[in-house]
């Protein structure tokens, strides 16, 4: 058993909202200093980074988790995570064929850029990706499931964009078991904010959008780098436990 330093929420150029010099070489390079082992590039609604920053981190100590944070039809944020590039990949097709017909407004949303694996700026993401896609929060979860990935609940503590601000609840038979808290709130705090939160498990981390917001969120105990196993050292069993580091 190995212990792990992660940090499982980082955009890039890709999302309007993150500074321009989130390249995957950049994000890659920080993540290396900072003494993490696994990362997760989850850009909003698209994962046309992601392929780059896989191959930057190839031969380096770093693993690249392939994600995204999709936004739900009510407005919720989901992390969803995927062991292999070719499945969020087909994942990615739902949401472009699930997204609004709407072009980005640089001017008022920010650059969405797209870098290659020597990272260089290459194109840019016409389609708008802040935006939420037509898909409802159940929809998500069962399609991540189905193509066997892991969704979780995105920064539930915060007063919009999450699942408890925009739905008011958990909803019950959702194929859901672990919920992430941003950096800005500790799990004693929501435990005591949301009391049935205690029947979960949770993860926190940076959701970065700039180079210094990245930094090791979580330990995660356990054999290797895979879903599988992040999942089960997130819910203690086998041998495995994770902490979120505060």
């Amino acid at each position: 058993m190995r212990c792990f330093k992660a940090d499982l929420h980082i955009h890039t150029c890709l999302s309007p909202c993150a500074d321009i010099i989130m390249t995957a070489g950049n994000i890659i390079k920080k993540a290396v200093e900072q003494g993490l082992d696994i990362i997760a590039i989850t850009d909003h609604n698209s994962a046309r980074n992601v392929a780059a920053a896989v191959e930057i981190a190839a031969g380096s100590p770093l693993e690249v988790i392939p994600g995204m944070e999709v936004e739900s039809a009510e407005g919720v944020h989901l992390l969803c995570f995927f062991d292999q590039l070719e499945q969020l990949i087909t994942w990615q097709e739902e949401v472009y064929q699930s997204l609004p017909d709407m072009l980005n407004d640089e001017e008022y949303f920010g650059y969405q850029i797209i870098t290659d694996q020597e990272d260089e700026f290459i194109a840019k993401e016409e389609r708008l990706l802040a935006t939420a896609v037509k898909m409802s929060s159940e929809d998500i979860v069962k399609k991540i499931t189905s193509l066997g990935g892991l969704i979780i609940p995105s920064h539930i503590d915060r007063p919009y964009n999450s699942m408890l601000a925009n739905l008011g609840f958990i909803p019950p038979g959702m194929e859901i078991s672990i919920l992430e808290i941003s950096k800005h709130v500790s799990e004693k705090e929501i435990k005591e904010r949301f009391p049935f939160i205690k029947e979960y498990s949770l993860i926190s981390s940076s959701d970065s959008h700039y180079l210094t917001d990245i930094k090791p969120m979580m330990e995660f105990y356990m054999e290797e780098v895979s879903l599988s196993e992040i999942k089960l050292a997130v819910l203690g069993r086998n041998g495995r436990k994770s902490r979120i580091i505060k």
